[in-house]
């Protein structure tokens, strides 16, 4: 190859590296706003005490109780996954980024809630104002566990960098889980439902089963909201 072909090739390189350069700029810097979404829009959500609960859904214990809300709660995800897997498979499907965030957000929602309500079922409720509660259960989503209330520090870490660092990773394993069925050539609207369903129940299981090891008795008291 002689030095223009040479000059040619490795300009090309440059170009080309540059755009992967961009192209994961854009990408992280959207992972970013999607994750500052989610925490921004916690606070928000109305969270069911374990009073209302139990008026709402009476003669039912714990499990059952617990069970209730891990079934409408995989239902609402399953929706939303329905609703994007089914715009994919339009003939011009429209901005994908765009559904795939709106995706993100209202499926952690949906599990942000379900999250903090199991909380409350099992008598672990976190402390603090209602955005101090928000955050810990944020916490709880992004790492797929139970709160330790008895260790201040997994409660009091407020928005901190690691928190923030954590919940970014968590909504990047979510945009590539989601990416089938977000594909014109996958099944789409029953991919998307199925796999919500499966991954809302999925950490449901886990939260749950780090929650019994902690649980409070209902014929305990539970702390009350400051």
């Amino acid at each position: 190859m002689n030095e223009t072909g040479r000059g040619r090739v490795a300009s090309l390189a440059t170009a080309v590296g540059r755009g992967v350069r961009r192209g994961g700029e854009r990408a992280r810097a959207g992972v970013y706003a999607v994750a500052d979404r989610i925490i921004a829009n916690a606070p928000r959500i109305a969270v069911r005490d374990l009073a209302t609960l139990r008026k709402q859904f009476p003669g039912l214990g714990p499990e059952e109780l617990a069970d209730k809300l891990v079934a409408g709660a995989a239902g609402g995800t399953a929706t939303v996954g329905a609703g994007v897997g089914a715009a994919a498979m339009l003939p011009a499907p429209p901005a994908m980024p765009t559904e795939l965030a709106a995706e993100i957000v209202g499926v952690a929602s949906i599990e942000f809630k379900l999250i903090a309500e199991l909380h409350e079922v099992y008598g672990v409720r976190a402390p603090g104002s209602t955005r101090q509660r928000a955050v810990a259960y944020l916490g709880a989503w992004a790492e797929e566990r139970g709160i330790d209330v008895a260790q201040p520090a997994t409660v009091n870490a407020a928005l901190g960098v690691q928190m923030k660092r954590e919940l970014r990773q968590q909504v990047l394993r979510r945009s590539f889980r989601n990416m089938p069925s977000l594909a014109p050539f996958m099944v789409g609207a029953a991919v998307g439902a199925a796999m919500n369903r499966r991954d809302t129940k999925k950490l449901a299981r886990k939260v749950r089963k780090d929650l019994r090891a902690k649980q409070i008795p209902w014929d305990l008291p539970v702390a009350l909201e400051k």
